[in-house]
């Protein structure tokens, strides 16, 4: 069943006690923000038919956001990921069974992988909040300062990934809140 519009504009609260540390990133690179490189698409093809390949059958869709039939059913995907390239880090059951992988740092890139089951709302969050960024250029450039902002003031001071995403929380939802108005799913 897809997720309600409740569901969606629900804001996501970090909470640490309820995630499960699987493994740490076997390199820990600075965080850094690019500027946008035309190969990036290109790129997002060969991860995609990478997994593709690796999970087979087992996909219903592989975006920016992907998401298995059964995010518990780990025993079906998680070898298979990491016999693609991509370690697997955490899971935090208590928010739509996420999981999350990172590709084995190449030095040339780097990927996030978040795995979700269909039905979650988090999926069709974060594809709102892509497409406003793809419509909304004023947006797309705050969301781009605040990166950078947070990037360095992380670097600064040694922070971890999710404290520098925490840096960004209310930047993104400021702008899901644009894009959920414009959508008419809030006043």
């Amino acid at each position: 069943m897809p997720p309600t519009v409740a569901q969606i504009i629900a804001p996501y609260e970090y909470q640490p006690e309820n995630v499960e540390r699987i493994a740490f990133r076997t390199v820990q690179p600075p965080i850094t923000i690019l500027e946008p490189n035309p190969v990036w698409p290109q790129r997002f093809e060969e991860v995609k038919e990478r997994i593709q390949n690796a999970l087979g059958e087992i996909v219903i869709d592989i975006a920016h956001s992907g998401s298995t039939s059964d995010a518990t059913d780990e025993i079906s995907y998680v070898k298979l990921l990491e016999e693609a390239g991509f370690q697997f880090l955490l899971r935090e059951p208590k928010w739509h069974q996420h999981r999350f992988f990172v590709e084995n740092w190449s030095g040339a890139y780097h990927v996030n992988l978040h795995v979700w089951g269909p039905d979650s709302p988090e999926v069709v969050r974060h594809r709102i909040f892509r497409d406003w960024l793809l419509r909304s250029p004023e947006d797309l450039q705050l969301y781009a300062k605040v990166k950078r902002e947070a990037a360095e003031q992380s670097a600064i001071a040694g922070d971890s990934m999710m404290d520098y995403t925490q840096r960004k929380d209310k930047t993104i939802q400021d702008i899901l809140g644009r894009a959920f108005r414009d959508m008419g799913y809030i006043q």
